[in-house]
């Protein structure tokens, strides 16, 4: 199972059947928040539905397409971050992620991405990493900018928020270049 301990405060793995009622909690109480920017908040409207997240994040992990892990704080499900696709074949991780409103603030989301950044080189010897964040989403666009990724792209009206488009901005990071700055 996937695992990543990456500091004091922080572990990350992936999430099972016993945190559907943590994660349906913190999905639940930060909703307002995390609508301006997911997709996929209308519907998650039980602890039922956080199980099948989970469920399926199984499935894609056993197919080697991804990997979905919770950020744990002190013990406490603080988020969730991953990688949304793996292609093996270009080695290529692409990032996601998104943290509990209660647990803003606190550098959380930048260590875990860190982490998965290098676990991705280091562990899967992948060559680069993409993240992506709507052109608005300015907590989400400071995560790559903090870790020195390079803001390489703008996608026009990519994704559908509920009635809407977004923009997003495309950061990228390549071994090499996180080599030179590790």
């Amino acid at each position: 199972m996937f695992m990543i301990d990456v500091d004091e405060e922080i572990s990350m793995r992936m999430l099972n059947a016993k945190n559907a009622d943590e994660l349906f909690k913190i999905t639940d109480r930060s909703r307002e928040y995390l609508r301006e920017w997911l997709p996929w908040l209308d519907h998650t409207r039980s602890a039922e539905d956080s199980l099948q997240f989970i469920m399926n994040n199984f499935q894609l992990y056993a197919e080697r397409k991804g990997v979905t892990a919770g950020i744990f704080y002190k013990g406490t499900l603080a988020g969730v971050a991953g990688y949304n696709n793996l292609d093996w074949t270009n080695k290529i991780a692409y990032i996601g992620y998104w943290l509990d409103i209660h647990h803003q603030g606190k550098g959380i989301m930048t260590r875990a991405v860190r982490a998965l950044v290098d676990y991705a080189f280091w562990e899967y010897d992948f060559n680069r990493i993409d993240i992506r964040a709507a052109s608005g989403n300015e907590k989400s666009q400071a995560i790559p900018k903090m870790l020195g990724f390079k803001q390489e792209g703008f996608l026009r009206q990519c994704e559908w928020l509920y009635d809407h488009y977004v923009d997003h901005l495309v950061f990228s990071m390549l071994k090499s270049e996180w080599e030179e700055l590790s």
